[in-house]
């Protein structure tokens, strides 16, 4: 049974790349392709989704439309290129009034994050249909300590504590909502769930994969490369 197109992916690409040395992560090349062609396709062989808008900086958005076209043929979804803003919170918002097309939730996901599956993003965005809000985590591995000024004063239950990650999907009409107390408030929110938070809407958490991390170092393209050969001889021996 096919289903429903009813969710937009909102990808958010427009940092500095201050920690990469200057270079554009999104654009960078990894495996045989880029960045943001894997996490392009990995979104458009998701049914749910009805399309796709990149978020990128003003200056950048030429470039990333020429990307998009070298691959956009194979695709089978709509991708739109929108500017971003100073912060997170403006460039997603940026990015919902962008939306070309009739959605019922967003899913709003690190750009940074090339090794989403697809399984993963139906999965949340299954959990958002039945709360309204959900987010893929998993649970930390360490011992978390809380320290301020330099004095460890406080040990968390690690089985309580969860990573956050994205995609991030919420219902439009709430994320719309929480959008307006933000700004009636004056604050501007690093992490999409802290909006459904501050709007006292529950966000689920789904169980998501360590592997879907976040490049925010020239390290982490090594360790990327690892797992996305990895995924390859998978696909092949199966």
């Amino acid at each position: 049974m096919m289903k429903q197109k009813d969710t937009a992916a909102i990808l958010v690409c427009a940092g500095n790349a201050t920690r990469m040395g200057g270079i554009h992560k999104i654009l960078h090349p990894l495996g045989e392709t880029t960045v943001l062609h894997q996490v392009l396709r990995s979104f458009c062989k998701c049914e749910s989704i009805a399309g796709l808008v990149v978020i990128c900086r003003r200056q950048d958005i030429d470039e990333f439309r020429r990307s998009i076209a070298e691959i956009e043929p194979e695709l089978g979804c709509p991708v739109t290129v929108t500017a971003g803003g100073d912060t997170r919170q403006q460039s997603v918002q940026n990015g919902i009034i962008a939306l070309p097309f009739p959605v019922e939730y967003a899913a709003i996901h690190d750009g940074a994050r090339p090794l989403i599956r697809p399984a993963d993003i139906e999965h949340v965005i299954a959990d958002a249909r039945i709360s309204g809000a959900a987010t893929l985590g998993v649970p930390v591995k360490d011992t978390i300590k809380l320290v301020r000024g330099g004095i460890i004063k406080e040990t968390p239950e690690r089985a309580l504590l969860w990573q956050t990650q994205t995609p991030q999907v919420f219902r439009l009409s709430l994320y719309r909502q929480a959008m307006q107390l933000a700004a009636e408030q004056g604050k501007d929110y690093t992490d999409d769930c802290q909006l459904m938070e501050a709007l006292g809407v529950p966000v689920t958490m789904t169980e998501g994969a360590y592997s879907n991390l976040k490049l925010t170092t020239p390290d982490d393209f090594a360790v990327a490369e690892a797992l996305l050969r990895q995924y390859e001889e998978d696909e092949t021996n199966d």
